[in-house]
């Protein structure tokens, strides 16, 4: 009989935020998984897991995606677990669960924990419609059009941030949505420095830069959807500067520099363009 791939969430800080299911589950498969095996492990000796337990990452997932398939295919029953929260969110795992389905395997999901839900869930912010967006650009330029092109989404935008560029990040976020939008920081969640701070960016800032400490730890941060009133003065806007560009020059460069002067993201005003 071919095994079946269990994709397993564990904690994301607490280590009792994990579901009895889970740990049968690592306790009945034949090889664990792991991101980084260091860091599990602690995970493991916590509920007395036994199980072979192998390394699995972003280096070397294509590489070693087919030898686990391999057996998978021979009866064996395999575990993916990422170092916090449920696997393939911004985390390995994803060619793995693709070539297992055209292989015939079933991947089963085991379900817990998720900083992106657990932030969402106490943000104070609309959570009937998000968009995930999973790390932005480490480099500056690339993280700010990143940044335009969420800006103006009718949803709530969630991505994660590391605390090297935390500051840096909340700053290029004030200098694209400004001083008023409501965003979330979320911080250390579920362990013992846990934060969560819901407040304009300026505050945000000032948070921050108050004390290096407030910078530590893996972060969730959620922007707030724009404004509808907002987003009508974009629109006209719009309409008036983009005819008169279109004179002067072609529909990219129009829609490129329409995009800066209204904050509307490019493809939004390329389409536009071309629609006249």
């Amino acid at each position: 009989m071919i095994g079946t791939l269990y994709i397993v969430a564990t904690p994301i800080g607490n280590l009792d935020d994990i579901t009895f299911r889970a740990i049968e589950t690592l306790k009945n498969a034949d090889v664990i998984l792991a991101e980084d095996t260091r860091h599990s492990r602690r995970l493991l000796n916590h509920y007395d897991i036994k199980t072979d337990l192998r390394a699995f990452h972003e280096h070397n997932e294509t590489q070693k995606a087919q030898l686990v398939i391999s057996e998978l295919l021979e009866g064996k029953n395999m575990a993916l677990i990422s170092d916090a929260g449920t696997p393939l969110i911004s985390d390995p795992g994803y060619v793995l669960v693709r070539e297992a389905k055209k292989a015939g395997v079933m991947a089963s999901p085991i379900p817990g924990a998720s900083a992106m839900i657990s932030a969402m869930s106490v943000a104070g912010i609309a959570s009937d419609q998000f968009g995930f967006f999973g790390f932005l650009p480490n480099k500056q330029t690339a993280r700010i059009k990143a940044i335009q092109a969420i800006a103006h989404i009718d949803q709530t935008a969630i991505f994660y941030e590391s605390p090297k560029r935390i500051l840096a990040c909340a700053r290029d976020l004030q200098s694209v949505l400004g001083d008023d939008r409501i965003v979330c920081f979320a911080k250390e969640l579920t362990k013992s420095f846990e934060t969560i701070k819901t407040d304009t960016l300026p505050n945000l800032i000032n948070y921050l830069e108050a004390d290096q400490a407030h910078q530590k730890g893996e972060f969730v941060v959620l922007i707030s959807s724009i404004d509808k009133n907002n987003k009508v003065i974009g629109e006209e806007q719009l309409d008036k500067i983009l005819p008169i560009l279109l004179m002067e020059m072609g529909a990219s460069k129009a829609a490129k520099l329409a995009a800066k002067i209204t904050g509307i993201d490019k493809k939004h005003c390329y389409q536009r363009a071309i629609d006249l």
